[in-house]
């Protein structure tokens, strides 16, 4: 499929709001569900077609970096949420799996999250005050057991996987690197690559990888998302009115590209900072992969 080059006066507000820090979009029983990570919140916004009006599904005292649903279990979730994973019932409950970051040096919070093909959640950390290398990756097992997979990277964002599930996709959104594992098949890394880096004063961010394969990054900073070839070549750049892009979602049956952005740590905050955003392209992905829960 192709994606050319677009401007910003082809992408649209789809879901106005003014979310501090909108991001881990996913496309869940047709909808689009994702995250104020700060703000705690579970929102949805039902179908392309109907009010765009975000909707809130839960609110945590406690941040919520991103969300996959469980499995069989309709209105059950894994979070990667405060210093840890756990899983979150349909009334907001807590039931906690492993609070791993609890034992960090600094003070740390649980970032974005996925699950893979195998129906396991891989979700990363960051340092509040961004201590370099204090974040992590993790994978939760189906078994519910939590292991630290990668550790030594800062501000871990954006796990996105091959449709196979043996390449993951993990960005270090503070050294503007994007890194390529081959995984084995219980999910340790065998091979590892420099995918791509992107510019000074631009950071990769959510991730996500279409029907042929190419990888899309949004470009926190830049105002943009960039598409890569499974080989690391730099396809094109979608520019975007909003700053700060923190996650993208491509829906199954295509066209449509929906972006999450935020208004977190700018000082004067635009008119579509902070709202779900989507621009018109010639790509798809599978919805969201759910937890395999044992």
């Amino acid at each position: 499929m192709s994606f050319s080059s677009k401007s910003p006066d082809q992408v649209e507000v789809w879901a106005a709001g003014d979310h501090e820090l909108a991001e881990g979009a996913r496309w869940i029983d047709g909808r689009l569900v994702y995250v104020d990570i700060l703000a705690g919140r579970l929102l949805e916004v039902p179908d392309l077609t109907g009010p765009r009006t975000p909707r809130e599904i839960a609110r945590l005292d406690v941040p919520l970096g991103a969300v996959a649903p469980v499995g069989g279990r309709p209105g059950h979730w894994i979070a990667a949420a405060g210093t840890g994973i756990a899983l979150l019932g349909p009334h907001g409950g807590l039931d906690w799996l492993a609070r791993p970051e609890d034992r960090s040096a600094v003070r740390t919070r649980m970032n974005d999250g996925v699950c893979d093909p195998h129906g396991r959640f891989w979700a990363g950390s960051m340092p509040y005050d961004g201590t370099v290398g204090a974040g992590s990756l993790y994978r939760t097992d189906h078994d519910g057991s939590v292991h630290r997979v990668l550790d030594g990277m800062t501000i871990v964002n954006g796990p996105a996987f091959n449709s196979t599930g043996d390449l993951l996709y993990v960005a270090d959104s503070a050294a503007g690197v994007i890194h390529r594992y081959a995984l084995d098949p219980d999910g340790n890394p065998t091979d590892h690559a420099e995918f791509a880096r992107t510019a000074a004063g631009g950071s990769p961010d959510g991730m996500t990888v279409d029907t042929d394969g190419c990888l899309w990054v949004a470009i926190w900073g830049h105002g943009a998302v960039h598409r890569f070839h499974p080989d690391g070549t730099h396809l094109t750049t979608l520019r975007l009115p909003a700053r700060q892009p923190t996650s993208v979602c491509l829906t199954p049956t295509g066209g449509h590209l929906l972006i999450t952005t935020a208004r977190h740590g700018l000082d004067h905050p635009a008119g579509l900072d902070g709202s779900v955003l989507r621009a018109p392209v010639a790509a798809a992905a599978p919805p969201a992969h759910a937890y395999r829960q044992e």
